[in-house]
């Protein structure tokens, strides 16, 4: 039997989490705990139970401090290899100065500021797809229900491809898996956003979509952390187990 091909994973935790200040002046975002545990545990321990066991980090903003906490990742049974930056470079920017840490092909990267209960594990098969056939679309996004903060949403998602037009949008829900051949020739160490990369996707119809209908939430300020420690403490609560 061949051996299954290796799916890279990676989480972006590089930003300086500006809306969460004064939080953040002392401690990085993804380090803030919610349920008990560091935003970025929630992640590491889902990929993992999704089968991704080799995760990139990307780390700019008191950098030392996932190191100090996390290390190799051995604790929670995965390999952690960390991409430092001087400066947050956006998301496209850490990819593309992570590159040389993941493997070719398809790469699921999410973001360190999400909590989720969508399964990581769905998403494999349609990486090994992307491997293996060039005809398929080479991004795939994850889509969920707009937030208060953010009514007018994203993307449309018709028909499994996500489209710039449409009467109903969603948003991006910072899950997605990427072939990292589309960042080929990208300047490493350089501020890049991803918006641009997704519009021209988008137009080659490279990108196709899904929605997710359950448990997310972007952790983007206090408030928010709050909301997400209320809600991991009503879900390990007996009435609710």
């Amino acid at each position: 039997m061949a051996a299954r091909r290796e799916i890279g994973a990676m989480i972006l935790a590089a930003g300086r989490g500006e809306r969460m200040r004064p939080l953040t002046n002392t401690t990085p975002k993804p380090l803030l705990t919610a349920g008990g545990k560091p935003l970025l545990a929630w992640q590491i321990e889902a990929l993992a139970r999704g089968g991704f066991k080799r995760i990139v980090v990307n780390v700019a903003h008191l950098a030392e401090q996932f190191v100090a906490a996390f290390g190799d990742g051995s604790a929670f049974g995965v390999e952690l290899l960390w991409s430092f930056e001087r400066e947050p470079l956006e998301a496209a920017g850490g990819i593309v100065t992570a590159l040389p840490l993941l493997p070719e092909g398809p790469v699921l990267i999410v973001s360190g500021d999400i909590h989720t209960a969508f399964d990581y594990a769905s998403l494999r098969s349609r990486a090994e797809a992307m491997a293996e056939a060039a005809t398929v679309p080479r991004v795939h996004l994850v889509m969920v229900g707009n937030p208060d903060y953010h009514p007018m949403g994203d993307f449309a998602l018709i028909d499994g491809r996500i489209d710039t037009n449409g009467a109903t949008r969603k948003t991006f829900g910072n899950i997605g898996l990427y072939d990292t051949a589309l960042f080929t020739g990208a300047p490493p160490a350089t501020r890049l956003k991803l918006l641009p990369y997704f519009e021209r996707w988008i137009a080659a119809r490279l990108v196709s979509g899904e929605h997710f209908e359950g448990r997310w939430m972007n952790v983007g300020t206090p408030d928010d952390l709050a909301a997400l420690d209320r809600t991991l403490g009503l879900c390990a609560s007996p009435a609710h187990a």
